[in-house]
């Protein structure tokens, strides 16, 4: 039997879009739980919203980090939503091999760790729902982003994968893959963007593809249109172009 209790666990709720939906989340009826590295900010949405009742400081690196989650999970009782906002990214016109290698650490090797936490919990339990960030990113190789567009891929790849492997073991775990634009977020503050939007915007479209269970879910529709049409691009032309955002 699938666990139909609204407990939810959201890795990577210190800011931006990870808390917003944590927030919304509890405002909606779930029970939170929320992980990140930065206590603070996890202790202030325990104190201040009452069905977010845990926090866990998580590093999704970590060799300790699926304990945790296993741990967390167990503390909340059981869960039937998994959410995964634990992501960084950063523009390497210079091609810094730490940079690149912080990156891909965070978005592939943590990605998989915690996603495979909650894979392995829900196919022993009855099923459930992972959702994940990736980003739009993923759509095409961005020059200025080398590891950032390059895991974003990865993770829309693995969790396609993931959710024909639950078809192949036939357990019922429903996957988001969520495709947000750019998000006014701390990420990317040193940057001017075009079409930013506001998490707070971001988290009420997550939160209704989650009650819809989208498979995928690209935010807004002016991102829908811009990812179509960079699909159009052939690859000898998009090689060419010259795309970066403009110092403030």
């Amino acid at each position: 039997m699938i666990n139909n209790t609204k407990n939810a666990i959201v890795m990577g709720a210190t800011s931006g879009i990870g808390m917003e939906v944590a927030k919304l989340l509890a405002t909606k009826g779930w029970i939170v739980g929320v992980a990140g590295r930065r206590e603070d900010n996890l202790k202030q949405l325990v104190a201040s919203h009452k069905n977010i009742i845990l926090y866990k400081i998580i590093d999704v690196t970590s060799p300790q980090a699926t304990f945790s989650l296993t741990d967390m999970i167990t503390q909340m009782g059981g869960i039937s939503l998994y959410f995964h906002s634990s992501g960084v990214g950063c523009q390497n016109i210079e091609l810094d091999q730490q940079k690149e290698w912080d990156v891909i650490n965070v978005n592939t090797m943590g990605f998989v760790n915690m996603i495979g936490v909650a894979f392995r919990y829900f196919a022993s339990n009855g099923g459930g729902h992972i959702a994940a960030i990736s980003s739009i990113a993923g759509t095409k190789g961005l020059g200025a982003a080398p590891a950032y567009s390059a895991t974003k891929r990865f993770q829309q790849h693995y969790i396609e994968s993931l959710s024909q492997l639950a078809h192949i073991r036939e357990i019922d775990i429903h996957f988001t893959d969520i495709r947000p634009g750019f998000v006014d977020t701390a990420l990317l503050k040193h940057n001017y963007y075009p079409m930013k939007l506001k998490p707070t915007v971001v988290a009420r479209y997550i939160v209704k593809g989650l009650e819809q269970k989208k498979r995928v879910l690209t935010i807004d529709w002016k991102y829908k249109i811009l990812v179509f049409l960079w699909r159009l691009i052939p690859r000898c032309m998009w090689i060419r172009l010259k795309l970066g955002p403009r110092k403030k």
